[in-house]
């Protein structure tokens, strides 16, 4: 059960990480073009590995808000954060043991979300 209150918040968390898959998905399509399929799978996957995560955490630590629900709203973070640490381990792993992409521009466009996801509040009130 989420809270009326915590709505706004998710809504800021989600258009944050919209913004980051936007800028995956421009960068992986930029790739693709200078530099072939191979490198464009492998800057989507990046891209991905740094957006299905904090996805995943906006959608636990923000569902819960208020000064009454203080040990839910640490609870959530902290399971959210926990579960974000754990896909993204599971991601690097998985992308580099089952599928042959380029680790250049996999990391690259992995950085590059997470610079997106850091500079959008910035653009965004």
């Amino acid at each position: 059960m989420t809270n009326r209150l915590a709505q706004p918040l998710q809504l800021a968390a989600l258009k944050t990480v919209a913004c980051q898959a936007c800028v995956t998905l421009v960068s992986a399509v930029f790739v693709f073009v200078c530099w072939g399929a191979n490198a464009g799978f492998s800057a989507l996957l990046g891209g991905l590995t740094a957006v299905l995560p904090n996805l995943l955490f906006a959608w636990y630590a923000f569902r819960f808000v208020g000064a009454s629900k203080t040990r839910q709203v640490y609870a959530s973070i902290k399971r959210g954060s926990g579960l974000k640490f754990l896909l993204t381990v599971l991601m690097f792993g998985a992308c580099f043991k089952f599928l042959a992409i380029s680790a250049l521009p996999f990391f690259v466009v992995y950085v590059i979300a997470l610079f997106a996801l850091w500079s959008a509040p910035i653009f965004f009130h």
